[in-house]
């Protein structure tokens, strides 16, 4: 009778103690989810972004010459095809690029807008950047079903600005989600306020990297300089291994890496240290 008593003691002893490391375990998961990052130990994250960034706009580029991370130029544009609208003997349309560049920049907003999202979370929550990036995988995901489908994929390189690769609804499609997930990929690096910015506006980068103080201190490690000049070199390399990828698979195929990229930044989040 004791020896039964004590066998019920102990396995009631080991339930109880299985339940307090369930718990455990779902206390540090959600304490984990629920830190902040340091952003000052983001750089390999945010040098993905900026690769993201090249990434993308070679894909859009080489098909329509529109940039889905350049909203400058996109805008400059659409102010150009406005314009074009009073002069003598032209079109009152916009022509096929006018439109592509103005469905970038509506889409491109929208993801920024998706990105505030973030202010209400926590702009530095672990669990925010992974869900945000988590959304941005699927946009690209999305444009990659989006150009498989379009039937537009056979040579996604045009030859001249007049004569576009993508023109269907679907290749449309495509595009805006391709801008929606450089827009709340923006956000999100802009909200972590590091010397990458927005991972997407080099313009600003090259500004600041020529106005540095410590530009040309070759024998030291100069942090603003140094974190500038791995922004653009990894923009630079995106934009390389893309049209290497375009030109052998095709956008849908590309775009298919790039949800892989994606996928593997989300999960980075996880394993960046929290503050102090």
């Amino acid at each position: 009778m004791a020896a039964s008593n004590a066998q019920g003691v102990n396995e009631k002893h080991d339930i109880v103690d299985a339940e307090a490391g369930g718990m455990r375990k779902q206390n540090t998961v959600a304490a984990l989810l629920n830190g902040e990052v340091d952003p000052a130990h983001c750089t390999g994250i945010l040098a993905a972004f900026c690769f993201m960034t090249g990434f993308i706009d070679a894909i859009s580029f080489s098909a329509v010459f529109v940039w889905c991370g350049f909203q400058t130029g996109n805008f400059i544009q659409l102010a150009v095809a406005i314009a074009r609208l009073w002069e003598p003997g032209e079109p009152r349309y916009f022509h096929k690029p006018d439109q592509q560049a103005l469905a970038s920049l509506i889409a491109f907003n929208a993801g920024a807008f998706i990105g505030r999202i973030g202010d209400h979370v926590g702009a530095k929550r672990r669990s925010w950047l992974v869900g945000g990036s988590f959304i941005a995988t699927l946009f690209t995901m999305a444009a990659a079903v989006a150009m498989y489908r379009s039937g537009q994929d056979v040579d996604p390189i045009a030859s001249n600005r007049g004569d576009p690769a993508w023109t269907n609804a679907t290749t449309f499609v495509a595009l805006c989600f391709m801008s929606a997930s450089l827009g709340i990929q923006g956000i999100i690096a802009k909200r972590l306020n590091t010397q990458f910015g927005t991972t997407i506006v080099l313009t600003t980068i090259w500004v600041e990297l020529m106005a540095d103080p410590g530009l040309f201190r070759f024998r030291e490690r100069v942090k603003t300089r140094d974190h500038r000049l791995i922004g653009a070199g990894s923009l630079f390399l995106g934009g390389f291994v893309s049209r290497a990828l375009l030109a052998k698979i095709g956008a849908a195929g590309t775009l298919g890496v790039g949800t892989g990229i994606r996928i593997l930044i989300m999960g980075a989040w996880l394993f960046v240290p929290g503050k102090l």
